[in-house]
Order: structure tokens, then sequence, then C-alpha cells
């Protein structure tokens, strides 16, 4: 080899392809949020993700078989971030400042539209309806991880019925959203939490 061909000791050159892909992994995932928020009923395609995303539709079939998998991660990526699992050593606590962020993520006009969107087409689309039931499984899965650490902590009574817990808090939740009954006030969080936990100790 010449010594042309070789590289100065301790230089290497950059690998840009990780963050490349990184970075048209999350293009996709955020134009695909703008248009399930902002479609008005128009149906999204893959072709509208790839140019909302600036990415060849390749790239997107890549990572995802389907378009509703890509809904899916979205929605999913979505809520985590919108509402991380919160883990401070006490029930109350974590309960509330999750519940307090689940309600505040599902009184945003845009992801109050589209879950109300989502729930309608649901009912006479099986294929839209298990993606709604796979994004509901997600959140019900990081509720119920915060409830089991509290009963690990002896915060709740050993036989609670956590599932049951869960569908009270996501019950009261598609309730006002899809029926509109109470608004989501400042203090529901609050009081949800107290209920909850004295119900249950």
């Amino acid at each position: 080899m010449s010594d042309s061909d070789s590289e100065p000791a301790g230089k290497h050159r950059p690998h840009t392809g990780r963050r490349r892909n990184d970075a048209a992994h999350e293009a996709i995932l955020d134009a695909a949020m703008r248009l399930l928020t902002t479609a008005g009923g128009e149906p999204v395609t893959v072709d509208t993700i790839a140019r909302e995303a600036g990415v060849g539709k390749q790239t997107i079939y890549r990572w995802w078989p389907t378009k509703g998998a890509i809904f899916l991660e979205a929605l999913t990526r979505h809520a985590r971030i919108e509402v991380p699992s919160p883990d401070t050593g006490s029930l109350p606590a974590d309960l509330e400042q999750f519940l307090t962020a689940t309600f505040h993520g599902a009184n945003e006009p845009a992801t109050a539209s589209l879950l109300r969107t989502l729930a309608a087409e649901a009912s006479g689309n099986p294929y839209v309806a298990e993606l709604l039931r796979e994004f509901t499984q997600t959140r019900r899965d990081a509720l119920n991880t915060i409830l089991e650490r509290g009963q690990g902590r002896g915060e709740l009574a050993a036989d609670t019925d956590l599932g049951l817990m869960v569908d009270q808090v996501y019950g009261l939740l598609w309730y006002r959203l899809l029926l509109g009954n109470a608004p989501f006030t400042p203090g529901l969080a609050k009081r949800l939490t107290r209920t909850l936990i004295s119900g249950h100790q």
C-alpha cells in the first residue's frame, strides 16, 4: 500500500451513514404525524409521507412493511415523548405526573382530532381497529408498569385489580374525549389519583 492510501495514525474517517439513517427515520415519523393531524379526512399514503419527509419510498419500505406500521410507530413515539413514565419512588407522584401528561396530550386539538378520527374509523375498518388497539395497549402497558411498581412497594393492596384501575383511567379519558361530557380540567389528574389509590390501599 502506498503512503497516499494510508490514513494518518489515530485518525479515522467519520461514518455518517448511521446518522443519516437515524435522521431519515425520525423525519418519516415526524412527517406521518404531521399528515395524520392535518389530513382533514384525506387519505394519507406512503407516497405523501415520502414527499413530506423528503425521502424515497424505498427508504420507507426498508423499515416498515405497511403504511399502518408507520402510523403505529409514529403514534407510539409521540405518546412516549409527550407522556414519559416517571419513577419517583412514590405511586401518588408517579401516577399524578403520568395522568397530567396524558390528559394534557389528549386535550391538544391536533391529537384529540386524530384520536377521534381513528376511533370513528375503527368502528367500520378492522385494520384501523387493530392499529388503534395496538396503540392503546402500549399506553395501558405504560400505566400498568407504574401501578405494578407501586404495588411492589406496598402502596397498593396485593389483591388490587390493576387492569381495572387502568380501565378506569382510560375509560374516563375516552369518555370525555369522544362524548365531551366534561373537560380535562387542571385538577383532574390529582383528583383521579387520589380516588384510585384511596380505594385500593
